[in-house]
């Protein structure tokens, strides 16, 4: 499990409904300050300052940690679920790492986040300039 008191900077595509309302709620439960969100569809943002490309960025979430290493996909999110002062959120990332049921999870997300390109995008992303290919 996370240390609690560790801050986290997620990237996300903001130009994604569903990407955007996930972060949202992510949002509202951190009481304390410990996510950063960093919209990854935002005309300013520079993946360059990651050490990353755009391309990698869109491929799935990211989250990295406060040592400056990088969690991806479902790993992503058990890190803000551990982070998160939630008992249920930290109770579901205990079973996501469960061997028949991380693989599920894997699963799934690898079709989510190949398949998102096909989702409705938020207004901002429809005027042609999502990054999403």
């Amino acid at each position: 499990m996370v240390k609690n008191k560790e801050k986290l900077t997620l990237f996300y595509d903001g130009g994604c409904i569903v990407c955007s309302r996930e972060m949202e709620k992510y949002r509202l439960r951190d009481k304390s300050g410990k996510l950063i969100l960093i919209d990854i569809a935002a005309p300013t943002f520079d993946p360059s300052k990651y050490g990353r490309d755009l391309k990698t960025f869109m491929a799935e979430l990211h989250v990295r940690d406060e040592s400056g290493i990088f969690h991806t996909g479902v790993a992503a999110f058990a890190r803000i679920w551990d982070v998160l002062p939630q008992p249920e959120l930290h109770l579901l990332s205990a079973i996501i790492s469960l061997p028949g049921i991380s693989l599920l999870a894997r699963s799934g997300y690898w079709l989510f986040a190949h398949s998102r390109k096909f989702l409705p995008k938020k207004t901002a992303c429809r005027d042609g300039n999502c990054k999403i290919k």
